[in-house]
C-alpha cells in the first residue's frame, strides 16, 4: 500500500502516477481537499483530508494508516518525490518485497536523494525536465544510543549529503539526515516517529546480521522547495549546481551506479 502525505500542489500527480506505475495498486493520498487528484488507472485511491500543520503530523498520518492494515507492507512519502528500487523499470515493488520478505526483513532503509533544478530564478527549483542530483559528497556517520552511553547503535547508521549537506547552514540540524524507513511492514505497536525511524530497533537498521539487503531511493524535490521558500535561504542561494550536479536520468541503474541503493542479494 502507498501513502502519499500532499503538502501541495507541486508534483503531486506525478508523484500519485509514479506510485501507481511501480506497483501500487492501493494508495491512500493525504492532503487538503482543494488538491486535485485523478487516480490512476487500475488503481484504488482512497483520500484523506491532512495538513502537515504541526509537529507530528507526519508520523500520527502514517500511523494511523498502519494501523488499519496489520502484515501489509506500505511505502510513505511526499508530493513531488518518487521511490525508485534496484531495476524498478522491469520488476514491480510487489516482486521485490516477496523476495525482501524471504530474507525475514519487516523494513527497508531508503535514501532520500535531493533533486533540484538548474535555474532556480527560471522555472524554478522543480522541473522534471532539468532534474540535476549530487553525484557525490554523500557519509555515513554512527548512529549514538542515547541509552547506552552514547556507543553506536547495531547496524544503525545515520547518511548524510545532498542540499541538506551543503546547505546545512539553513537546514535544522534533526533535519539534515538522507536516510528513511520508506518501507515497511506494518506491525501492532510499531509506531513511525517524527524523525523517521520507527519504535523497533530492528526496523531502523540498513541490513541483517548475515548479509547486506536490499536498499532503494526515495529521490525528492522536498528540499529544494523548502530552501527556495524560506526567507533567510533563499535570499542566499543562486544556484543549487555545484561541479559534482549531474542530469537525474530517471532511471534505477543511475541511482546504483552512484551508489545510492543497493540491490544486495537480488539480481
Amino acid at each position: 500500500m502507498g501513502i502519499l502525505l500532499v503538502e501541495d500542489e507541486v508534483e503531486a500527480q506525478s508523484s500519485l502516477d509514479h506510485m501507481a506505475r511501480i506497483g501500487f495498486r492501493s494508495i491512500v493520498a493525504m492532503g487538503p481537499e482543494a488538491i486535485s487528484l485523478t487516480p490512476p488507472d487500475g488503481t484504488h485511491m482512497l483520500r484523506v483530508g491532512w495538513r502537515n500543520a504541526q509537529r507530528g503530523a507526519v508520523p500520527a498520518a502514517v500511523n494511523a494508516v498502519a494501523r488499519k492494515g496489520p502484515g501489509l507492507w506500505m511505502h510513505y512519502c511526499f508530493n513531488a518525490e518518487y521511490l525508485y528500487f534496484p531495476f524498478c523499470e522491469t520488476r514491480s515493488v510487489g516482486e521485490m518485497l516477496t523476495f525482501h520478505t524471504e530474507e525475514r526483513r519487516d523494513s527497508m532503509l531508503t535514501y532520500v536523494v535531493d533533486l533540484y533544478s538548474d535555474d532556480l530564478r527560471g522555472v524554478g527549483p522543480v522541473s522534471r525536465e532539468r532534474a540535476h542530483l549530487d553525484a557525490s559528497g554523500y557519509f555515513a556517520e554512527a548512529r549514538p544510543d542515547p541509552a547506552n552511553h552514547g556507543h553506536p547503535m547495531e547496524r544503525q547508521l545515520n547518511f548524510h549529503g545532498g542540499l541538506r549537506w551543503r546547505f546545512e547552514e539553513h537546514v535544522p540540524p534533526q533535519r539534515r539526515r538522507i536516510d528513511r524507513i520508506g518501507l515497511f511492514r506494518a506491525v501492532h505497536r510499531v509506531d513511525l516517529r517524527d524523525d523517521h525511524t520507527f519504535s523497533a530497533p530492528e526496523y531502523n537498521t540498513y541490513a541483517c546480521p548475515w548479509h547486506h539487503n536490499l536498499t532503494a531511493s526515495i529521490c525528492s524535490f522536498r528540499a529544494a522547495k523548502a530552501l527556495m521558500r524560506n526567507a533567510g535561504s533563499r535570499d542566499a542561494i543562486d544556484t543549487f549546481m555545484w561541479h559534482r550536479s549531474v542530469p537525474f536520468e530517471w532511471d534505477s541503474q543511475q541511482l546504483l551506479d552512484l551508489g545510492l541503493m543497493e540491490p544486495g542479494q537480488w539480481f
